[in-house]
């Protein structure tokens, strides 16, 4: 039974869009979100669902999700203290939640990454992951451990080939840093997501020649990112769909916390760059996602 009471119904191709008017009595917020019936479900790639930031709100926030249509919602791991809180919101939402392991580049520090790295190596021999990551180069906040960051990467990649798990990739202003590794690293055994895409049309034609797809998000939304030029000329079937929640939340919601179920307006103002139907993007991301991660299609 959905909470709301009242509706404005939107009709695109084959999906309809569900937007509150109001909540019911006024006891709770009613966040605008789009809702994708059955033939029209998506995949977030990419979400910190067990961050701190949804500690008071966090079943009803991944219900919220599955409401809107967003089936499958991917986990990447931050570090040593994100474990247990991801593996514990994977447990309450078996079919929906799947986690990956890896360790952020932004807590590769000097005294720690090699215990961290180990702690990594444990956990993926010890069950299944949907993915390796969330990994890669971060020289935002701290060039000075380049060298280090690259190792662990480096480390990574051979987890994901070994295991032939997909790779989940922040290059956050080290495009250049990544793609050297991964060129170095791809023997045909290599897949995986640029999560959080920027760059130029020429670093992503390079990504998705060495087999990655990009992962698209709220940035997409922002006025001056350059993100919809870019992949203007980029065609879907290279392309899948994250949050990154908490964090990047979409216009009409920006500066507010991020939730997966906002990944819709990610997929409309994606359809509205390749100038495509948004049920188109709603199943060709979904099916990209899917292969990427190697899952059953259950899209109708």
């Amino acid at each position: 039974m959905c909470p709301f009471v009242g509706f404005a119904f939107l009709r695109q191709a084959a999906c309809f869009a569900l937007l509150p008017v109001s909540a019911a009595a006024g006891l709770f917020p009613a966040p605008v979100i789009p809702y994708f019936c059955a033939m029209n479900q998506i995949v977030d790639t990419h979400a910190h669902l067990y961050s701190r930031k949804f500690s008071h709100d966090r079943p009803e926030m991944v219900r919220r999700a599955i409401d809107a249509g967003v089936s499958r919602l991917y986990l990447p791991n931050i570090d040593g203290e994100s474990i247990d809180a991801m593996l514990e919101l994977e447990a309450a939402f078996p079919e929906n939640c799947f986690a990956m392991m890896g360790l952020h580049p932004s807590s590769v520090q000097p005294d720690t990454w090699e215990a961290e790295l180990a702690l990594v190596e444990k956990w993926l021999q010890e069950r299944q992951w949907a993915g390796v990551g969330e990994t890669g180069i971060d020289l935002y906040w701290d060039k000075s451990t380049l060298p280090i960051q690259q190792k662990s990467f480096a480390r990574h990649i051979e987890w994901a080939k070994d295991l032939d798990l997909p790779l989940i990739i922040h290059s956050r202003e080290s495009n250049e840093e990544c793609l050297e590794l991964v060129k170095a690293g791809q023997d045909g055994r290599l897949r995986g997501i640029f999560h959080c895409f920027s760059g130029s049309v020429e670093q992503a034609r390079r990504m998705t020649d060495l087999g990655f797809m990009l992962g698209i998000g709220g940035t997409l939304t922002y006025k001056n990112s350059g993100v919809a030029e870019v992949i203007q000329e980029i065609p879907v079937e290279h392309l899948v769909l994250e949050t990154d929640a908490p964090y990047l939340p979409p216009v009409p919601h920006r500066g507010k916390r991020n939730e997966s179920a906002y990944i819709v307006f990610v997929a409309e103002k994606l359809a509205e760059v390749k100038g495509i139907p948004l049920a188109e993007v709603a199943a060709a991301t979904t099916e990209n996602a899917l292969r990427m991660f190697r899952t059953a299609s259950t899209v109708a």
